[in-house]
């Protein structure tokens, strides 16, 4: 068995492993019916959300097709409010600005940020001898299994009641009861020293503004509020997709992306346009007052600005990470993030390609989409991601990432209408 065959047969084990997890479809079913219900609600009282969302694909376009420009423009505007600003290529000079940045023996508290998993900051944080804690409570408990999120939004929604209070209670060395309000108080609790002891804050992006250099952060929980506020020192990392013209876009992605993930608001947006100041006495500026003295931002390019430049795969960099999509497919609600890599579901797919995993991780995810077109549906920023998907195919095909038994079923469903 080469490589290639090896990967579709281990994806295969875990694809099915999923299937026949009943917890898992348990919880999956009530996330799925309790999403869609709060998503159409959400639509449905704002319904002015339909035209804010074309004119957010207006400029997510603008942005894309002027990256260059759109990048230089920020990073002059954030350096003017006292932000420091870090350009990184690739994963490798993001993990080396990571280090030189944050050092070793420091304690670090962090937001939920799917960009920052690119470049596996925990581990290599640990490996500079940092302590590390993910904040957001889904990202805490996937942290304490050594797993891997199950969805963007919802981590550990894949986690039962009975399991977390077993990982609670080893952490706390006392029975903790399968209550889910105890259990996410005694999380605060545990968790709420670590922000004002952490060195270091560390958060992703929803979006960063070109006029102002404003970092914008939707929340519920509250925790990247203290993991971007408490600490002395914040690093933002970011992907420079996520880079929009002005402030009043910022505004604009926060209404569309919290109604397609069926909020009617979020509790909680942080707009961060540099460190902590006062001027109050004798207008002397002096940096770090209750928040941090340093803001530090690190674009990450990663293969974005390659995947910019082609028209068809470049609506993948519109993803405004609302879940719609993943709770809409056929396939998603089965098996959850299983389907994935750091990225997950159909749109995981060119991002696993093409960004974060590479074609060989991609490939074997490539064939368990339906191509429905469900996703295209729902999604507010009308990615095509059936035919992205379907592109992708044709250059794995090329790249021989397909098994041969592949390329026999797929022939055998032309001619016989069946795989079998």
């Amino acid at each position: 068995m080469n490589d290639t065959q090896r990967r579709f047969a281990d994806f295969k084990k875990t694809i099915y492993k999923a299937v026949d997890d009943e917890v898992l479809r348990a919880a999956l079913r009530k996330a799925v019916r309790s999403f869609r219900e709060n998503r159409d609600k959400a639509l449905e009282q704002f319904p002015h959300v339909e035209e804010q969302r074309k004119i957010l694909m207006e400029k997510k376009e603008e942005v894309l097709t002027h990256l260059d420009e759109m990048i230089e423009k920020f990073s002059a505007s954030a350096e003017r409010m006292g932000v420091k600003v870090h350009m990184a290529e690739t994963v490798h000079q993001g993990q080396e600005i990571i280090r030189e940045l944050v050092g070793s023996k420091k304690l670090i508290v962090k937001g939920k940020s799917i960009t920052s998993d690119e470049l596996t900051v925990n581990d290599i944080l640990e490996e500079e001898d940092n302590e590390v804690y993910e904040t957001d409570l889904g990202e805490f408990i996937v942290q304490l299994l050594h797993g891997k999120p199950m969805h963007i939004l919802a981590p550990a929604v894949n986690v039962p009641k009975e399991r977390v209070a077993q990982l609670f209670s080893e952490l706390a060395g006392r029975e903790l009861p399968p209550d889910p309000a105890e259990l996410t108080r005694f999380a605060k609790d545990f968790l709420r020293e670590k922000f004002f002891r952490a060195d270091i804050g560390m958060s992703g992006a929803n979006a960063i503004t070109a006029d102002t250099g404003s970092i914008f952060l939707i929340e519920n929980e509250g925790n990247i509020r203290f993991a971007t506020n408490a600490p002395p020192v914040h690093i933002a990392v970011v992907g420079i997709e996520k880079i929009l013209p002005t402030f009043a876009d910022g505004s604009l992605l926060v209404e569309v992306a919290s109604r397609y993930a069926g909020y009617y608001a979020p509790s909680y947006v942080s707009i961060i346009s540099g460190p902590s100041k006062t001027g109050d006495i004798e207008k002397v500026t002096i940096w770090g007052v209750h928040g941090p003295r340093e803001v530090h931002v690190i674009l990450l390019d990663n293969g974005r600005r390659e995947v910019a430049r082609d028209p068809l795969l470049r609506q993948m960099l519109y993803c405004i990470r609302c879940g719609a999509c993943m709770y809409e497919c056929p396939v998603y609600p089965i098996v959850s993030g299983y389907w994935g890599h750091t990225y997950m579901g159909g749109i995981g797919i060119p991002w696993t390609a093409l960004i974060a995993g590479g074609w060989e991780v991609a490939a074997p995810m490539a064939y368990a989409c339906t191509l429905c077109g469900r996703c295209r549906e729902f999604c507010p920023m009308e990615i095509g991601t059936p035919e992205i998907v379907e592109r992708l195919r044709e250059e794995m095909t090329e790249r021989r990432y397909l098994p041969d038994y592949v390329k026999e079923m797929a022939q055998k469903v032309l001619t016989k209408g069946t795989p079998y």
